[in-house]
């Protein structure tokens, strides 16, 4: 089979886990316009359908759960080739670690490291040589937060991931991203009416001044996907923030 060539993206069959919104829907958007085949899977249908219709029609958009194995083979079952996979799904998780519902919290961030286990055991007999996952760390290994205990276990995991199955699956690659703050819709939530003075408070401390967009990152990740040297490596999207 024919190794993939470094930097073109162009009809390479790219699948985004988690892709209806945030980084993963910046990933999907970026790949498609560097022309490539994109697949983009997620659990909310409302939210896929809507992201499939910004993308424009070549974008395919499947129904899927990745942490749920024949939810996740059902969505990919049209692919027979696969180039390059990045795992956008995760969410960050807060509970003090002595709460009642601490184990549930956990099992919620636990999942992703259990959904990007299930993807590559579906999807790497499907790649060439020098395919490669793009797993989801972040800003929280190495800065934790005292509530967000099971996000920086969860983080961890999926880096120290990367850097096994890289040895351990090679001449596929694996890395992963490790973002910072950055500004998604996961916030809106999180965060709601105070998410603007939190962002402000985050800015003003870290040495570029500002956050992230989603499409920065995209363009990281776009980057570990391109570079056929690269694997086993924990990229970091951060604007220095875990430097202070």
């Amino acid at each position: 089979m024919k190794t993939l060539s470094t930097h073109s993206l162009r009809d390479q069959s790219i699948v985004v886990i988690g892709g209806s919104d945030g980084i993963g829907l910046a990933v999907a958007e970026l790949a498609h316009q560097a022309g490539a085949n994109v697949t983009i899977i997620a659990r909310n249908a409302e939210r896929l359908k809507a992201a499939a219709a910004n993308l424009g029609p070549k974008v395919d958009a499947r129904v899927g759960d990745f942490d749920v194995e024949a939810s996740l083979k059902a969505a990919l079952a049209h692919l027979t080739r696969i180039d390059h996979v990045h795992i956008a799904a995760g969410s960050a998780e807060f509970a003090h670690p002595l709460a009642d519902n601490a184990a549930e919290k956990f099992g919620g961030v636990a999942r992703r490291v259990v959904g990007s286990m299930q993807a590559v055991q579906l999807i790497a007999p499907r790649m060439p040589p020098g395919g490669s996952f793009v797993f989801t760390g972040g800003i929280s290994t190495d800065r934790p937060v005292s509530t967000a205990w099971g996000t920086s276990v969860a983080t961890a995991a999926v880096e120290q991931l990367a850097r096994t199955l890289s040895i351990t699956l090679a001449p596929l690659r694996f890395n992963a991203i490790a973002p910072g703050w950055t500004d998604t819709p996961m916030w809106d939530a999180l965060l709601g009416a105070e998410k603007a003075s939190v962002f402000a408070s985050v800015a003003e401390k870290i040495p570029v001044r500002r956050l992230a967009t989603a499409a920065e990152v995209a363009e990281a990740i776009l980057l570990l996907m391109r570079v056929s040297s690269i694997t086993g490596e924990v990229l970091h999207v951060d604007g220095g923030q875990r430097l202070i």
